[in-house]
């Protein structure tokens, strides 16, 4: 007898460091449509690995604003804050394994260092490797520790093993990327670089905590706007270094603003909260979302 086919778990993972606005709308309809359509489940997670600006009212908005749309999620919400102990164990593994340094730089000297940044950079310009290779930090020097990009591909078999790895896309990417798309390791060495992946102030880097946690999770599907889409190859690779499983992803279009930007959470006017005070209907949001 066929073993049944996984069924569908999709997630919205916002960080609660303020209100959610149209574009978090966007993608929250979105992820919870394609979960309904499917039979299956949608996740609500609160990315809150920002601590100083991360607050339990930002939080509980973004719980109310999702409730007034219609949404519903299992109970309780997981806080990315809370498996702190399973990302260090992660941290620790890739530690042993010669794949991670530290890095004491500071952003302006690696924006001194790498120069202009490169098109399609998910982080800015790739880092120029000062810290790589050396000993001898000061132990009480506070530091980030970055993965080794050369090494980690190394790890995995070589550029040609990394080229087999691939993920499926189902939406679309910013160039129209779809289908299933293969890492490239010429470019996550000389476009992506080496990738913080924990941060100075100890806590784990949003790179490898959206893998862990999604594999944690057992999320089937990643829903997200088409700014993320250069971050996936990088995911696909932690995924492939840490045993996670690899989701399919939906990348979508993004929400702007009149003037064509995407939309942040300063555009309090476009927030949830703001167009509900003002009478918005969950039908006037999803319109004024184009969906």
């Amino acid at each position: 007898m066929a073993s049944a086919a996984p069924s569908v778990v999709e997630r919205f993972a916002p960080s609660p460091t303020g209100e959610l606005h149209l574009g978090h709308a966007f993608s929250a309809l979105t992820a919870w449509e394609a979960a309904q359509a499917a039979g299956g489940t949608f996740l609500l997670r609160m990315d809150d690995l920002d601590t100083g600006r991360c607050k339990p009212e930002f939080a509980q908005g973004i719980e109310d604003d999702l409730r007034f749309l219609g949404f519903f999620w299992p109970e309780p919400v997981l806080y990315q804050s809370t498996r702190a102990a399973e990302h260090g164990a992660v941290i620790d593994d890739l530690i042993a394994k010669g794949l991670v340094y530290p890095c004491v730089c500071t952003r302006a000297e690696i924006q001194a260092a790498a120069g202009a940044p490169q098109e399609g950079a998910p982080d800015g310009p790739p880092y120029p490797g000062t810290c790589r290779g050396q000993s001898g930090l000061p132990s009480d020097q506070p530091h980030a520790l970055r993965l080794d990009m050369g090494k980690a591909i190394d790890f995995l078999g070589g550029n040609e093993a990394v080229r087999s790895l691939t993920f499926e896309e189902i939406g679309v990417g910013p160039n129209g990327e779809r289908g299933t798309i293969p890492l490239d390791p010429d470019a996550l060495i000389e476009q992506v670089g080496d990738v913080v992946l924990r941060r100075k102030d100890g806590a784990i880097a949003y790179h490898l905590a959206v893998v862990l946690d999604d594999g944690f999770q057992g999320i089937t599907h990643v829903t997200r706007g088409q700014d993320l889409f250069p971050s996936t190859p990088i995911h696909r690779l932690l995924q492939a270094l840490t045993g996670t499983p690899t989701p399919i992803y939906r990348h979508h279009r993004l929400i702007r603003d009149e003037n064509g930007r995407r939309l942040a959470k300063r555009h309090r006017d476009l927030s949830l909260s703001v167009l509900r005070a003002g009478g918005a209907t969950p039908a006037d949001i999803r319109a004024s979302a184009g969906l």
